[in-house]
């Protein structure tokens, strides 16, 4: 098994899923088909399906072109608003790619009701660390904002994957790591893993594929809410519900501006999904 992250957009990934012993492939979000089209093709793998993590349309608006290039080609998504959708798939569900990739289906609804990441392993390499596909939901040292969602559901969302093994790779949907770390810092400054974060994110200039689910419970204040940190910095009490603070944390997200400019930066984008046009922001 083996990942390849495509930049694309101003700063979102898309990804090839590559099966090794049968060449075969799945892209994740392809919104940029040419570039997706030309990294296949520099792999010499057969593209035959597509792995849609939320309908936003940075993430699914290239799924058109994706089918009109890739006909035979499934497209997995989590509800029918992601465009040209082919197969819907739910929490738990499980597919094959090629002969050895097994795919994951975790529903993780908030940044949209129809979230869903998607853990990969390779059945012929059992001791190669796992990967995740987490779309919005989690971002290296960060979390999606709320915007079909709450912080209890955002909560249990990332509860849920980090379920899976420490060693789960994440590859993440935007590139958001220095944004985040700005953040990470203002609320838990002494974590030395937040210091290991910031090495990270000035030693490299794509950070999805680097860390691990292990890495996010360390120094991911999404994940972290009963830290004391995380309390001290959401005014919360001994008894002030998780989904409080979550709301409060994300609350000081949006409102944070110690970031980079490029991060200050909210990116609107234009979707349309059944006829029906559409504006959301997105953004850290």
């Amino acid at each position: 098994m083996r990942v390849l992250p495509v930049p694309v957009r101003e700063d979102n990934y898309a990804y090839l899923l590559v099966d090794e012993s049968s060449n075969k492939a799945a892209a994740v979000d392809p919104y940029d088909v040419p570039k997706i089209a030309d990294a296949a093709n520099k792999l010499g793998v057969q593209i035959v399906a597509a792995l849609t993590t939320h309908h936003h349309f940075d993430h699914s608006g290239g799924n058109k072109d994706f089918a009109a290039k890739y006909p035979d080609a499934t497209i997995f998504g989590g509800s029918d608003k992601v465009s040209a959708l082919s197969k819907l798939v739910k929490d738990q569900d499980e597919l094959l790619l090629g002969d050895n990739t097994h795919i994951r289906c975790l529903a993780t609804p908030c940044h949209t009701q129809d979230s869903i990441c998607y853990y990969v392993t390779d059945k012929a390499k059992p001791t190669q660390p796992g990967g995740v596909f987490t779309g919005d939901t989690l971002f290296i040292g960060g979390s999606g904002r709320f915007f079909e969602g709450t912080g209890d559901e955002m909560n249990r969302a990332l509860k849920y994957l980090g379920t899976l093994p420490d060693s789960t790779i994440v590859y993440n949907g935007h590139e958001y790591t220095a944004g985040n770390l700005a953040f990470a810092k203002s609320v838990d400054p002494a974590n030395p893993a937040v210091a290991r974060l910031e090495t990270l994110a000035k030693t490299n200039k794509i950070t999805t594929g680097l860390t691990t689910i292990g890495d996010e419970k360390e120094w991911n204040v999404f994940m972290r809410l009963t830290s004391d940190a995380v309390k001290s910095a959401t005014a919360a009490t001994a008894d002030t519900p998780e989904s409080t603070i979550m709301d409060t944390l994300r609350d000081q997200k949006n409102n944070f501006r110690g970031c980079v400019a490029r991060f200050e930066l909210i990116h609107k984008v234009e979707s349309s999904y059944a006829g029906e046009k559409t504006s959301s922001v997105v953004d850290p």
